[in-house]
C-alpha cells in the first residue's frame, strides 16, 4: 500500500508530462506564490498588527482565511467549463457594473478612496472582479465580431465604449491604477485578435491624452508624479512612501537581511504588507529574492500565454482570448506593483498577484488561475479527441 501511495505522489508531483490532463507546472506556480505571499504578509504585517490590534498575527490570520477562501474558489471554478463563462459573460458583465455602481453609493472610504463594499467583517473590492469581467466579455465579443473587427475601421467603438463605462466608474472611486490596467488589457486583446493598425493608433493617442489630462487635472496625482521623479526631494512629505521603499531595496543588497529582519516594515514604510510587500521582500531577501519572484511571475505569465496559444491553434477562440487576457493581466499587475515599489513607475494602488495582502485580489486571482487550468484541461481533451466530454 505504501509503495502505491509513493508512486501516486511521485506521479502527481512530477512537472507536467505530455499525457497529463492538467498543467502541473501552473498548479505548482500557483501554490508557490500563495506560500510566498502568506509568509511575507505575516512578516511584513507584524509591527502594524501589534500597534493596531495588540496582536502581531492579526493580519496573518486574516490572510490565512483569505488563502483558504482562494483555494476553495479555485477548486470550485476549475470545474466550471469555459463554455459557461462564454454563455454567461453578459450576466457577469452586468453584475460587475452593478457592483461598481453600488461601491459609489454605499462603499467604504479608506485613505480618501471609496473602493470597497463592506460585507460583515470583510471588505470586497469590485474593481478586482471588474478586471476579470472585462476580459471575459471582450473574449466573447471578439469571437462574435471576429471578422468585423479585422476588416472595419470603426468596429472598435463598442469595446472603447465598454472601456469608457468601466473607466468612469473606477475614476469616480478614484482608482486610476485599475483604469490603466483595463486600458492595457483592451489594447492587448485587440492586438491578439488582429485588429487594424489604425485602431491601435487611435487608442494609443486617446489613452495618452486621457491619462495626461487626468494627471494634470488632479493635484494629488500630479504630486505622485513629481515625487516619483525625485522622492528624496521631499522625503518626509509626498516622497515619504517611495523613499522608504527604495531604502528597503537598498538595505537588502544582494542576499538580503534575512526573513523577519526588515527595518522599513517597522512603521517606516506605509502599506508594507499590501501594495509595498515587494519592498519588504527586497529588504529581507535582497536582489536574489526579487529575481526569483520576477522569474516566477514570468513563468506564470508565459505558461498562461502557452495555454492561450494552444487554444487558438485548436480554433477555440474564446478560450484563447480569455487565457491571453488573464496572462497580460497577471504580468501587467505584477510588473506595475514591482515598478512602483522600486521607483520605476509613479505610485499606484495595485497589489502583486497572489502575494500582497487583500482578500478580493487573492480570491479573484485564484479564480483566474482556475480558468487557466480549466482551459488547459479542455485543450488537452480536445487534443486527444475527447471534446465531447465538455459539459453542456
Amino acid at each position: 500500500m505504501w509503495q502505491k501511495i509513493k508512486q501516486e505522489w511521485e506521479k502527481w508531483g512530477t512537472i507536467t508530462t505530455t499525457n497529463a490532463l492538467y498543467d502541473r507546472t501552473l498548479l505548482w506556480l500557483f501554490l508557490g506564490f500563495l506560500t510566498i505571499g502568506f509568509v511575507m504578509v505575516t512578516s511584513a504585517s507584524i509591527p502594524v498588527s501589534t500597534r493596531l490590534f495588540n496582536d502581531p498575527f492579526h493580519f496573518a490570520v486574516r490572510d490565512g482565511v483569505y488563502l483558504v477562501a482562494a483555494l476553495i474558489a479555485f477548486i470550485f471554478f476549475v470545474q466550471v467549463p469555459s463554455e459557461r463563462w462564454e454563455r454567461f459573460n453578459g450576466w457577469f458583465f452586468l453584475i460587475s457594473i452593478s457592483l461598481l455602481f453600488t461601491t459609489l453609493i454605499i462603499g467604504k472610504n479608506v485613505n480618501g478612496a471609496t473602493r470597497w463594499i463592506p460585507i460583515g467583517p470583510i471588505n470586497f473590492q469590485p474593481a478586482e472582479l471588474a478586471k476579470l469581467a472585462v476580459i471575459c466579455y471582450f473574449a466573447s465579443f471578439y469571437v462574435r465580431k471576429f471578422d468585423e473587427m479585422r476588416t472595419k475601421n470603426l468596429s472598435f467603438i463598442r469595446p472603447i465604449a465598454i472601456l469608457g463605462l468601466f473607466s468612469i466608474l473606477l475614476l469616480l472611486q478614484p482608482d486610476l491604477g485599475s483604469t490603466a490596467v483595463l486600458f492595457v488589457l483592451t489594447f492587448s486583446m485587440l492586438f491578439i485578435m488582429g485588429a487594424k493598425i489604425l485602431q491601435f493608433v487611435f487608442l494609443g493617442i486617446a489613452g495618452a491624452v486621457m491619462f495626461t489630462f487626468l494627471v494634470l487635472s488632479s493635484e494629488y496625482r500630479l504630486k505622485r508624479v513629481t515625487s516619483f521623479m525625485d522622492p528624496f526631494a521631499d522625503a518626509y512629505g509626498d516622497g515619504f512612501q517611495l523613499s522608504n521603499s527604495q531604502m528597503a531595496f537598498g538595505q537588502g543588497e544582494f542576499w538580503g537581511q534575512g526573513l523577519g529582519n526588515s527595518v522599513q516594515k517597522l512603521e517606516y514604510l506605509p502599506e508594507a504588507h499590501t501594495d509595498f510587500v515587494m519592498a519588504v521582500i527586497g529588504e529581507e531577501f535582497g536582489f536574489l529574492g526579487i529575481t526569483i519572484i520576477v522569474l516566477l511571475l514570468l513563468a506564470l505569465s508565459f505558461r498562461a500565454l502557452k495555454i492561450s496559444k494552444a487554444a487558438l491553434i485548436q480554433d477555440l477562440r474564446f478560450n484563447g482570448f480569455f487565457a491571453f487576457g488573464i496572462a497580460i493581466w497577471i504580468f501587467l499587475q505584477g510588473f506595475v506593483n514591482l515598478g512602483v515599489a522600486s521607483g520605476l513607475l509613479p505610485t499606484k494602488g495595485l497589489t502583486f498577484p497572489l502575494v500582497s495582502y487583500g482578500g478580493s485580489s487573492l480570491v479573484i486571482m485564484a479564480i483566474a488561475i482556475a480558468v487557466l487550468m480549466r482551459i488547459d484541461h479542455e485543450n488537452r481533451l480536445e487534443k486527444v479527441g475527447h471534446a465531447h466530454l465538455k459539459q453542456p
